[in-house]
């Protein structure tokens, strides 16, 4: 089982180095629990670009994160974090349908 952990926590950190690497060299992370689907990792990119992992386990998701060079680990996703984030027009549209009526999820 342990083994399984490992590999699972070096698929995520191989997949987190990509994303550093397309996205300005350097990331920001934070660890979140999500239920019995696991842990999200959350990244933003030196470029403002964001996106998520999905782990197991808080222990793979750690141990993911720690693997990753060039990645600053939060406790949580609070201002210092989000100010980095850029959004686009899609983001835009899908929290302006989602809060003010606009159209259905599909």
């Amino acid at each position: 089982m342990a083994a399984d952990s490992s590999k699972r926590a070096a698929r995520l950190a191989k997949q987190i180095g990509a994303f550093t690497r397309r996205h300005g060299g350097s990331a920001e992370a934070q660890i979140a629990y999500v239920g019995q689907v696991g842990f999200r990792i959350s990244l933003v990119g030196a470029d403002g670009t964001w996106g998520d992992l999905m782990a197991p386990s808080k222990d793979v998701a750690e141990e993911a994160v720690q693997a990753s060079s060039d990645v600053t680990l939060h406790e949580s996703f609070d201002g210092e974090m989000a100010e980095h984030v850029r959004t686009g027009p899609y983001e835009w549209e899908r929290m302006a349908g989602i809060q003010l009526g606009g159209p259905a999820n599909k």
